[in-house]
């Protein structure tokens, strides 16, 4: 059991028979009074997001997770499907509870699948993906208003900044803990 004083960003609780996640975490102690605990919590089945106040003296169960070794197989119109492969089972996950995570799913790439029950609720991926930039403007010499960056759509369909000399067709990586470019790729 985690008493207050264990909330912290990232914690996983167990609220109402469903995984949450602390999002967002402030302590205030006021003059008078107990100390408050405010909480933006992520249900992590749905995806939606609430805030909660608590008190000192409150205690929360934790959400028993697992992480399986699983492999992205596909998209269909029920989320996206994962295969462990070792027993082949499959799981689906929705868009929803991916969130922006499903940009840098690529086919038969290895991820951690977090696992409540026989439910998949969230993927861990690698650090870096390599994607195709499939949509940049071009770059004008001279053009020095925009800045040395410019906005680039890849394969999967998700639009970050690039430097100005990436133009489409290019490999490049992308760090999926940001979001951000890291580098062109030499193929």
């Amino acid at each position: 059991m985690y008493t207050c004083s264990d909330l912290k960003k990232g914690l996983k609780i167990l609220i109402d028979g469903e995984p949450h996640v602390i999002a967002q975490f402030d302590f205030t102690k006021p003059g008078k009074g107990q100390a408050l605990y405010k909480c933006k919590l992520r249900n992590m089945l749905t995806g939606a997001l609430f805030d909660r106040t608590y008190r000192s003296g409150e205690s929360f169960e934790p959400a028993n997770l697992v992480e399986r070794d699983m492999q992205y197989l596909y998209q269909d119109d029920n989320g996206y499907v994962f295969m462990d492969q070792k027993t082949y089972d499959q799981t689906t996950i929705a868009e929803e509870v991916l969130g922006d995570d499903r940009y840098f799913l690529i086919d038969n790439m290895e991820v951690k699948v977090l696992m409540f029950g026989e439910r998949g609720i969230g993927v861990t991926l690698p650090n870096f993906v390599n994607l195709r930039v499939t949509q940049s403007d071009p770059w004008v010499k001279g053009d020095t208003a925009a800045g040395n960056n410019k906005p680039a759509t890849v394969e999967s369909g998700y639009t970050l900044q690039v430097p100005s000399f990436v133009e489409e067709g290019t490999l490049i990586q992308i760090d999926t803990r940001t979001g951000e470019y890291v580098t062109r790729v030499k193929e």
